[in-house]
């Protein structure tokens, strides 16, 4: 599990709480499913709020390091039923390691204007 400084705690606390959970654990508990979206949240948003249903407050501090353990991430806080991870996205690829784009090809440019009014104008 990885530790972080009170300064970076605090920071991710302010920044997760305008944020609304994206996964619930409830009776089934910590399931390779649930696992499975905690990563997929966590990679697509690095910040995210667990709710957790039912279970006392020793079994979710159980729970938050489980889940801390299994997907590589940090806990920023437990508070009631609430669960914050915290798991820092690999930097994205540089553009030498990035496969060349194509060349876009540009569109001629578009007449201005309504063309029925233009041609209104004109006599045949």
């Amino acid at each position: 599990m990885n530790e972080l400084t009170s300064a970076q705690r605090r920071e991710l606390r302010a920044r997760a709480h305008g944020l609304h959970p994206v996964v619930s654990i409830s009776q089934h508990g910590l399931t390779p499913a649930v696992l499975a979206e905690i990563d997929r949240s966590l990679t697509a948003h690095e910040l995210i709020k667990i709710r957790v249903y039912g279970e006392e407050r020793d079994v979710r501090e159980t729970l938050l390091a489980a889940v801390c353990e299994a997907s590589g991430a940090a806990a920023v806080q437990h508070i009631g039923s609430i669960l914050v991870v915290y798991r820092e996205n690999p930097p994205p690829e540089t553009p030498e390691q990035a496969p060349p784009s194509p060349a876009k090809r540009s569109k001629p440019p578009r007449a201005s204007g309504n063309p029925r009014r233009r041609l209104a104008g004109k006599k045949p």
